[in-house]
Formats: C-alpha cells, sequence, structure tokens
C-alpha cells in the first residue's frame, strides 16, 4: 500500500527528497497557514480538508505482520474446511448404506407378498376342488338313489337268477338275461361313480388342506418380511434424519469456518484477488465440465440413435451399456428411483424431498444401462454384485461394475467403469449423474464383470 509522501526511515528523513522530518512537516505548517489565510478573504468560502495520515514504520510494519497471519488462518481454514468435506461424504456414505438395507427388504417384502398371493389363489383353487368333488359325490349318490328306488318300485329281483326263473319261453329267457345284465352293469356304474366321486374329495380334502396351510405359512412369511422392510425403512428414515442433523451441525461448522475464511480474505486485497481466481477457476471448471458431460450426453445419444436391435455381446454390447449411461448424464439422484427402462419415482428419503422426484439411484442407473442390451440385474448394490463374475480391480475393463463399502459396512453404492480411470455413477441425494476418476476410497478390490 502507498501513502502520500512516502514511507519514513527510522533517522527521521524522508525518503526520496533527503529533507529531515522536521524541515517537511514546517514546510507542510507553511502551506496550510497559507492556504488558510487565502481563504479568510474570501466569504463563505468551505475549509481545505486535512491531508491523509502518513503512516510510520511501525504502522508499516504492524500492518505487514497482520497481513501474515492472516494468510496462515486461511490455511488452517482451508484445512479445516477439507476435513468437513471428507466428513460429509462419509455420512453419506453410511446413510446410503442404511438405505440399500431398507431397499433390499422392501424387495423381500414384494417377494414374500408375492408368494403369498400365490399361494391364496391355490387355497381358493383347492376349496373349489373340494366343492365340486362334494357336488360329484351328491350326484353320484342321487344316481345309486334312484336305482335302488325304481328297482323297489317296480319289484325287480335282481339277485342271482331274479328275472331268469319267471322265464316264459327262450326267448323270453335270453331278453330277461340281457336285462338282467344291463340292470347290473347300471347298479356297477352308479356305484363305481359313488367310490370315484368320495376318492376325488378325499383328494380335493387333502389338495385344499395342503394349500391352506401352505396359504398359511406364506402369509406368516409375508408379515414377517413386512415387519423386517417396516423396520428397516423406519432405520433409515432414522438414519436420515440423524444424518441430516449431522450434516446440518457440520454445514453450519462449515459456514462459520467459512465466514471465517471470507473474513480474513477481505482484510487483504492480494487474497481478495487469490479468492477470486480461485472462484473464477472453479466456475471455468464448472462450466467445462458442464459441457464434456452435455458433449459427452448428446453423443452418448447419438450413438444409441433409437435402434432396437442392440447386440448381446461383445464390444459393441459394453459400448451401448456405456452408452446408456452417459445418455443419462445431469439426470438427478433419486433414492429407488430408475429401472431398465429408465428414470423413476423412488422411495421417500425422510428428509422432506419432492415424492414426485423423477430420476436414478446407483443401482437403477445399472438397471437402464444393462437393460439395453437384455440384461437384467438385481435392483440392489449388494445383489448387482454377485451378478456376474469376479474380476480384480487390477484387470478393470470398461463395462465392469465397481462398488463402494464403507468400512466393515455391506456395500452400498455401484458404479459403470468406463474406462480412462473414469466412471459414471449417480452418487447421493442433491447430486447428479456425473463422470468423475475412479475413487478409492471404499473400493471394493473386486470387481463384477457381466458382458
Amino acid at each position: 500500500m502507498r501513502y502520500r509522501g512516502g514511507p519514513r526511515s527510522s533517522s527521521g528523513r524522508d525518503r526520496g527528497s533527503g529533507l529531515p522530518a522536521w524541515r517537511r512537516h514546517g514546510l507542510v505548517l507553511v502551506v496550510l497557514v497559507a492556504l488558510l489565510g487565502g481563504t479568510t478573504s474570501t466569504a463563505g468560502a468551505q475549509p481545505t480538508p486535512p491531508p491523509p495520515p502518513n503512516p510510520s514504520d511501525d504502522d508499516l510494519q504492524r500492518s505487514r505482520t497482520d497481513v501474515n497471519q492472516r494468510a496462515g488462518e486461511v490455511g488452517r481454514l482451508s484445512a479445516r474446511l477439507a476435513e468437513l468435506d471428507s466428513r460429509t461424504d462419509d455420512l453419506q456414505a453410511a446413510l446410503a448404506a442404511q438405505r440399500e438395507t431398507a431397499e433390499a427388504a422392501l424387495v423381500d417384502l414384494q417377494a414374500a407378498q408375492d408368494a403369498a398371493a400365490a399361494a391364496a389363489r391355490r387355497a381358493v383353487a383347492a376349496r373349489i376342488a373340494t366343492q365340486a368333488a362334494s357336488v360329484a359325490i351328491d350326484e353320484a349318490r342321487a344316481r345309486l338313489d334312484e336305482f335302488v328306488t325304481a328297482t323297489y318300485q317296480q319289484g325287480l329281483d335282481i339277485g342271482p337268477l331274479g328275472l331268469l326263473t319267471d322265464a316264459t319261453s327262450p326267448e323270453d329267457l335270453v331278453a330277461r338275461a340281457e336285462a338282467n345284465d344291463l340292470i347290473a352293469r347300471a347298479q356297477l356304474t352308479a356305484q363305481d361313480g359313488l367310490e370315484r366321486a368320495r376318492v376325488e374329495k378325499a383328494n380335493a380334502d387333502s389338495a385344499a388342506r395342503a394349500a391352506l396351510e401352505d396359504a398359511r405359512t406364506r402369509e406368516a412369511e409375508a408379515n414377517t418380511a413386512k415387519s423386517a422392510a417396516d423396520a428397516a425403512v423406519a432405520a433409515a428414515e432414522s438414519a436420515a434424519r440423524e444424518q441430516a442433523e449431522q450434516l446440518a451441525a457440520v454445514a453450519a461448522e462449515r459456514a462459520d469456518v467459512q465466514r471465517r475464511l471470507d473474513a480474513a480474505e477481505s482484510a487483504d486485497a492480494g487474497l481478495r484477488q487469490q479468492r477470486a481466481r480461485f472462484d473464477d477457476w472453479q466456475r471455468r471448471l464448472a462450466q467445462e465440465q458442464a459441457a464434456r458431460e452435455r458433449a459427452e450426453r448428446q453423443a452418448a445419444e447419438a450413438r444409441l440413435g433409437g435402434r432396437d436391435d442392440a447386440p448381446r455381446r461383445g464390444s459393441a454390447a459394453v459400448r451401448r451399456v456405456i452408452d446408456r449411461a452417459l445418455s443419462q448424464l445431469g439426470r438427478q439422484y433419486v433414492w429407488g428411483g430408475g429401472n431398465g427402462r429408465g428414470p423413476s419415482t423412488g422411495i421417500p428419503d425422510g428428509l422432506g424431498s419432492p415424492l414426485n422426484r423423477v430420476g436414478f439411484d446407483c443401482s437403477g442407473l445399472m438397471l437402464f444401462a444393462f437393460n439395453g442390451v437384455g440384461v437384467s440385474l438385481p435392483r440392489v448394490s449388494r445383489n448387482q454384485y454377485n451378478a456376474g463374475r469376479k474380476v480384480p480391480i487390477s484387470d478393470l475393463r470398461p463395462g465392469d461394475m465397481v462398488f463402494f463399502k464403507n468400512g466393515g459396512a455391506p456395500i452400498h453404492h455401484v458404479a459403470l467403469y468406463i474406462g480412462n480411470g473414469q466412471m459414471v455413477e449417480a452418487p447421493y441425494t442433491g447430486a447428479r449423474v456425473r463422470v468423475v476418476p475412479l475413487r478409492t476410497k471404499g473400493l471394493v478390490p473386486q470387481a463384477t464383470r457381466v458382458l
């Protein structure tokens, strides 16, 4: 900073002029007197403003010391900001693991409910079969009763000789023998029908009991799965609220650190310019990243071209899987969102986000990418890990799925490796589908290869 008259040396001489300080001060005093004397003769003249302060060497030294101290504080606060950013990432990872557990429980619940519904349908069908068998018994018994009643009413003797003892001629004997045989067959048919109907009813009763027992078992399993799913979702929502509180505390601390950092930077013009240059660099970097992602998304969409003749294997299939993932760059993250057809609404995240949001979570993006080549993946990332062949990270190829876990917790995140040390992912709530360098923190040492 420059001041009028320049800095003074400790010897009392004015630097650059060689004049002793007392002579310079006397000269200033003469000039001031002359100015004041000249203004007294002018009616209503305004007084001349006093000269700006002339800081001493001590003032300048204190200023330089203060700038240096603030510069050191800037460094310490910047390190604290980096620490808080890392803590935020860890909280997001822990929350993602809780949500994956809840989503897996919901998948189990749906499977149990489907099994219970199928068992209930089998029980209904068994009851219908039992009712039909009962009707068949009633009809067979009625036919036998009709036969017995008719025989009694007509006074027919259907014993061993029966009608034959009353024959009056050989022709009559033949006719009576035929009638006797017909009656016997009719009786056997009626009795056989009744017996079959009874057997069928017994079988139907047994099937109905088995189906009913199976339906009860499946219903109990569905209720157990529902309790587990409800508990998992409640735990995820509780964790989300707890994490939200922690994130809010971290954000408040970060804001406080940022305010202190801004105050330190604003104390010196050079630091403000440095921060402005950094902000400008960040904006340019974000613009360049957005432009690259936009270009990658458009290129991927152009390569896809709406074709239905999707390759199933080989490099063309890998290229299509990657292009389908890249075609969703910029799409918002939605917990539980996304399927083989594209983005969708997800599961309420317990943080008050609108329920009608449409997008992808990490495993939903994989479902969409691989569905384009006819590969159907499980819904949850930890299950997708077991959907293909395991390969070491050192043998990673484009099209492989990479997975992440937080310490000893289960797998909570999946991304698609696209080559050149890059991966595409749907990271977490508040972010969007993006391309980033392959992270090593939390990276599972084996990837999954489907194609």
